[in-house]
């Protein structure tokens, strides 16, 4: 038995789609930053942040020109996605610089209802149950993405590196947005103007967004495994910014989009999962109603776009060669 991963490749020139994308969305905060930069906290960091990620995805080419098989390609591949948890937090360093929002989307919510779906839904499905299945669902949201994005390499080169480039390309859309509309969500926003105010409907206008903070609500619910491991979560990594639209909620829509495409049996499996996460992101208190709304709008606008554009991304300057993790049976002749 030999393994294809390592099966040798003929040296293509050219950068994947993921890497164009990447390199698009650096340049392009790149020039936001400077923009802002007597505003930003720390401009440096965020243009030295820029010039590391440029530097690795040069490695990580040069080890592909070094050693073209099918293992390089897909560190050129897992590189870009890797760095997802680069760009998340560093839009709160942009969006900061503006005036918050929060009472926009508060106030819309309370329009809409005549309360609070952030406070209410939290405080009937507290029971131990409700709370576990719907963190369950929140804390699903990376393993999904994995999944969807992982699945195809035991399948075809196409549906992998499609799936790739309209996922990480989505994210990028998002953390563009975000950049611009400082909105922390009902778990930053309620910690600072008070429980009592946000119950009655008395949504104050905060000024700028820094003065948000970054302490956060309690998790609702009772306590659980899930539930800690979401509160871990988001203890390490969350900030006060993304809430709108909901990039989870618009990011597994797409993940449900694609695989209603290329995989539907997996799409079933995930299906429950994905229900209980569109739910949660409202339950534990991370967006708005109108958070949740607005994401499932995005998520249908953004992947007809970049289904629509990726044949022409991939195509340009590079044709990725078929690649599989399969094992493979080596001739006896």
């Amino acid at each position: 038995m030999a393994l294809t991963i390592l099966q040798p490749l003929k040296k293509e020139r050219g950068l994947v789609g993921v890497e164009k994308v990447t390199l698009a969305y650096a340049f392009v905060t790149a020039l936001i930053a400077l923009f802002l930069w007597s505003r930003l906290s720390a401009p440096q960091s965020i243009m030295f942040t820029r010039l590391c990620v440029v530097a690795g995805m040069g490695l990580a080419l040069v080890l592909y020109r070094l050693k073209p098989c099918r293992l390089t390609l897909l560190v050129r591949y897992f590189y870009p996605l890797s760095l997802l948890s680069v760009w998340y937090p560093e839009t709160y360093e942009f969006c900061r610089v503006f005036d918050n929002l929060d009472w926009v989307f508060a106030r819309a919510d309370q329009w809409l209802f005549g309360f609070q779906p952030a406070l209410s839904f939290s405080q009937a499905w507290s029971d131990f149950w409700c709370s576990e299945a719907l963190n369950l669902g929140y804390f699903a949201y990376y393993p999904m993405i994995a999944l969807t994005v992982i699945v195809p390499l035991f399948k075809d080169t196409a549906t992998f590196s499609r799936t790739a480039f309209i996922v990480l390309a989505a994210f990028f859309l998002y953390y563009l947005i975000y950049l611009f509309v400082p909105v922390g969500g009902p778990q930053y926003y309620f910690c600072h103007i008070g429980l009592d105010q946000a119950a009655s409907g008395t949504f104050n206008i905060v000024g700028p967004h820094s003065r948000i903070g970054l302490d956060m609500l309690p998790s609702p619910g009772s306590n659980g495994l899930f539930r800690t491991l979401v509160e871990s979560a988001q203890a390490s990594g969350e900030r006060p910014t993304a809430a709108f639209p909901s990039s989870h909620v618009g990011v597994s829509t797409i993940l449900m989009l694609i695989l209603r495409r290329d995989n539907r049996r997996l799409m079933w499996w995930l299906m429950p999962l994905y229900v209980l996460l569109c739910m949660a992101t409202v339950y534990i208190q991370a967006h708005y109603f109108i958070d949740v709304v607005f994401g499932f709008v995005s998520a249908v606008l953004f992947y007809v776009l970049l289904d629509k554009i990726y044949p022409r991304v991939e195509r340009f300057g590079y044709s990725a060669p078929p690649f599989s993790l399969r094992l493979k049976q080596k001739s006896n002749q």
